[in-house]
């Protein structure tokens, strides 16, 4: 392997097969520092058990950087406008008892029963979906169903207007593609034309609500509290991105795995009862989120032989976790059926994401209906040519191109 310490985890490349790297980390140097765009260093932290260690131990590895001594995220270069410094007012930025608090409101509104409201609405789209693919020439995966199933579905969860739905993935591609500083700050007008819509929204929900999402956060209530406006957008914009970018990766990468592992594509096809089972395991071998987001060590750690000292920023790599041979038999084998199978894809801990019963809801409805309409399904290019995203902690394609 070529020096790993000049591995761009952010790029394309990488992103098109991450797991030998990481095979060679977990195998040789399980904690790594490597150079990271805008953050300068981080740790990489790729052990299953490291990690597990990592996202649970929530006083040690922290989210909130001012517990780790620093003044402010170092994800956030000095001259981040201080109106954007409220976005990191979300439950995933904060540590206990703020996380708790929020996290307390959040799940109030954002109910599992919420969520199954909206199954029958999601199998309706994914038929009416795949109707467009097989009336297009040149249809693709990406463009033409996982983009708009979660979008659509996160969309009329929170009350978004559809007409304002492409700005929202215009503004929030930007806002995931930011990798660098330069980067960051030709980002700031999409961020803030985001929140601006954003306040818009909210001010006339409070004027007249309805029956959807932001309605609901606007009005829930936890022991007399609420969420604070800041709060409030921030939330949206958390739940806007990871409401649906998950979800595109997982349907995209999955429909690619299992063109390539064919008799795994047909064991599905000929149990569909296995749906659930499948769900979890392409979340387990693609890597939708390839690296949980930035930790900071509240104190000086020492793991595997390797200090990490007060203030460090350091990423869990789940990506490389949910290939450990310590804790998968076979981890780099395909196995639609496997149990347990006991991954990390949507984290653990206090930090558990709020929404994995939607992105697995959404996932059985999109493959189940995917297999079933279309069976020979079968990619239009080599997937050599396949384009990657070059994106922090995500995975996923730019597109992919299929013969129905």
């Amino acid at each position: 392997m070529n020096d790993p310490r000049k591995v761009d985890i952010y790029s394309a490349e990488h992103k098109r097969d991450p797991f030998q790297f990481y095979a060679f980390l977990r195998s040789e140097a399980p904690v790594f520092e490597v150079g990271v765009p805008v953050l300068k260093r981080a740790w990489l932290i790729t052990r299953y058990d490291d990690v597990v260690l990592c996202l649970q131990d929530s006083d040690r590895f922290v989210k909130n950087a001012s517990n780790a001594g620093l003044r402010s995220p170092k994800s956030m270069p000095w001259w981040t406008p201080a109106s954007l410094r409220t976005l990191s007012e979300n439950m995933l930025d904060l540590d206990d008892p703020a996380h708790r608090r929020l996290r307390a409101l959040i799940n109030k509104a954002f109910s599992r029963a919420r969520i199954e409201q909206l199954r029958n609405r999601a199998e309706v789209l994914a038929e009416g979906l795949v109707d467009r693919m097989r009336a297009k020439s040149k249809p693709d995966v990406i463009e033409d169903f996982a983009l708009p199933l979660p979008l659509t579905v996160i969309s009329e969860l929170l009350g978004l207007p559809e007409e304002a739905r492409p700005r929202f993935r215009k503004w929030t591609n930007v806002f995931l593609g930011a990798r660098s500083e330069i980067r960051m700050a030709l980002s700031l007008p999409s961020i803030f034309a985001l929140m601006r819509y954003l306040r818009r929204l909210v001010a006339t929900r409070r004027r007249t609500p309805r029956d959807d999402l932001i309605s609901a956060l606007i009005a829930v209530e936890e022991g007399g509290d609420r969420l604070s406006e800041n709060e409030l957008i921030a939330m949206l914009v958390l739940l806007i991105i990871a409401g649906h970018e998950t979800t595109v990766n997982l349907i995209g990468s999955g429909m690619l795995v299992l063109m390539e592992n064919p008799r795994e594509k047909e064991r599905l096809i000929g149990d569909f009862s296995l749906l659930g089972s499948a769900v979890e395991e392409l979340l387990r071998f693609t890597a939708p989120v390839e690296i949980a987001t930035e930790r900071y060590a509240a104190q000086d750690i020492d793991l595997r032989d390797t200090t990490i000292r007060r203030g460090d920023v350091i990423f869990p790599v789940i990506a490389s976790a949910n290939r450990d041979a310590q804790k998968f038999a076979e981890p780099d084998r395909l196995d639609v059926a496997r149990r347990p199978n006991p991954h990390l894809a949507f984290g653990d801990g206090v930090h558990f994401c709020v929404g994995s019963h939607l992105a697995k809801m959404e996932a059985e409805i999109a493959f189940g209906c995917l297999l079933r309409r279309l069976p020979k399904l079968s990619l239009a290019c080599p997937a050599h040519e396949l384009q990657w995203r070059a994106a922090p902690v995500v995975r996923g394609l730019k597109s992919l191109p299929v013969i129905t």
